[in-house]
């Protein structure tokens, strides 16, 4: 077994008394051997696995008829005229917020469709699944086939130290910490000025409200690899330009035709606020656009992140490995809107191809395979909490091989300690 990080075992105070962790260890002496892809499958009702566009379309038509009804309904309450009092400027604040986030919580859905389009779990013909997705994607303005691709290969590497793809770790010196956890730059640096909460904070706030933005764009959260296998070495590995490190040249059209389908809706944004202005575009539109990207952001980064979540180098990696890092959590309510993305995932990790609606009781199913394993991971922390307890405990694995267990800077030494320490 490769050298690597060794697992935190850590009561946090400032969540629960009771932390969940992880019972699989994989560096524990009496670590249980991993079932098979085929073994896991074949504890699923065959059933499970039927798809029908015809059902999938059914509940593209429920997000919809909810997404119409909550801009008719909106329409009939709220104005977009700038308000002239207080009182208007508090029903303008909060009505328009509240429009926000469940005009974006609902098309949260419509994004989830669209992924289960590009896994080809929407229905059997592929070519359906790509027109559908591609319209409900670029209509939020996802590059439809280029994240087709590195979504893909998120599942074919899930928790690869340097092959995976979305929200890969990042080591220590990435974070700015020195041979010695000296505190050099970047997020050591901040940290160490922020303090711990005021961190936490903004690690939620980037993460939400920036990640996926500088995720398209190749500046956060991508692979250390390209196509071809090799380092990117300072290279941008974005969704949006064809020669892209990330794409083979096969797909150099799909991406051209992502990218043209991103700027045309860009492009007719920019029409409808040279027409009716800027603020109905922002009230309408760009508010719930940026509560569908938190939402994505935080299904990824909750469902593959926790301190006792093992990642991966090469040699340690296999797919099997991978897949079982996955965590699976209680959405409550928002289980409903989203197809139960957050609650079925280590199940969409092992069997992508599994539609939604079938998802559930799919997972019943590995969960009773695998639990009496202890290589089923659910985390009853709520939501909120979790979101929170990564935030401050999740930041960096020691380095990319062997295997690595994400680390805190809070635990590590501030700058005035460690001059006192050496003097």
């Amino acid at each position: 077994m490769g050298k690597g990080g060794q697992r935190n075992n850590f009561t946090d105070n400032t969540a629960q008394p009771k932390v969940w962790t992880s019972s699989y260890n994989p560096l524990a002496k009496d670590a249980p051997k991993l079932p098979t892809k085929g073994e896991i499958k074949a504890s699923i009702p065959a059933h499970c696995f039927k798809r029908s566009g015809v059902k999938s379309m059914m509940y593209v038509l429920r997000d919809t008829i909810m997404a119409s009804a909550m801009v008719y309904a909106t329409s009939q309450v709220l104005t977009t005229d700038l308000p002239t009092t207080a009182n208007e400027a508090l029903v303008f604040v909060f009505g328009w917020s509240f429009y926000a986030f469940w005009m974006g919580t609902i098309l949260t859905g419509h994004w989830v469709l669209a992924h289960e389009c590009g896994h080809g779990a929407f229905s059997p013909s592929q070519d359906f699944n790509d027109f559908i997705g591609f319209i409900m994607h670029q209509a939020l303005l996802v590059p439809y086939y280029a994240w087709q691709y590195s979504h893909a290969k998120h599942h074919r590497r899930t928790n690869h130290l340097t092959d995976g793809e979305s929200h890969v770790p990042s080591n220590k010196e990435d974070n700015g910490l020195g041979e010695n956890l000296e505190r050099n730059t970047f997020y050591a640096v901040m940290h160490e000025a922020m303090g711990d909460g005021a961190f936490a904070a903004f690690q939620i706030w980037s993460h939400l409200f920036l990640g996926w933005p500088l995720y398209l764009f190749g500046l956060a959260s991508t692979g250390r690899l390209d196509v071809r296998g090799k380092p990117l070495d300072g290279r941008t590995a974005d969704h949006f330009r064809p020669s892209s490190p990330m794409f083979p040249e096969k797909i150099s059209f799909k991406i051209t035709l992502s990218t043209a389908g991103v700027v045309a809706g860009l492009g007719y944004l920019g029409y409808l606020m040279y027409t009716y202005g800027a603020l109905p575009v922002i009230c309408w539109y760009w508010g719930p656009y940026t509560i569908v990207n938190a939402w994505l952001v935080l299904y990824t980064w909750l469902q593959h992140t926790d301190a006792s979540i093992p990642h991966y180098g090469e040699g340690e990696w296999t797919w099997v490995r991978g897949a079982l890092s996955t965590i699976d959590r209680d959405y409550g309510i928002f289980d409903f809107f989203h197809h139960r993305i957050g609650s079925t995932h280590v199940l969409h990790h092992l069997f992508h191809e599994c539609p939604c609606y079938n998802a559930l009781e799919a997972t019943q199913a590995i969960k009773a395979f695998l639990e009496p394993k202890g290589l089923y991971n659910y985390d009853p922390t709520p939501w909120p909490v979790a979101m929170w307890r990564i935030a401050r405990r999740c930041h960096y694995v020691e380095g990319s091989t062997g295997i690595q267990y994400l680390k805190s800077l809070e635990d590590v030494p501030l700058t005035k300690d460690l001059k006192k320490k050496s003097s």
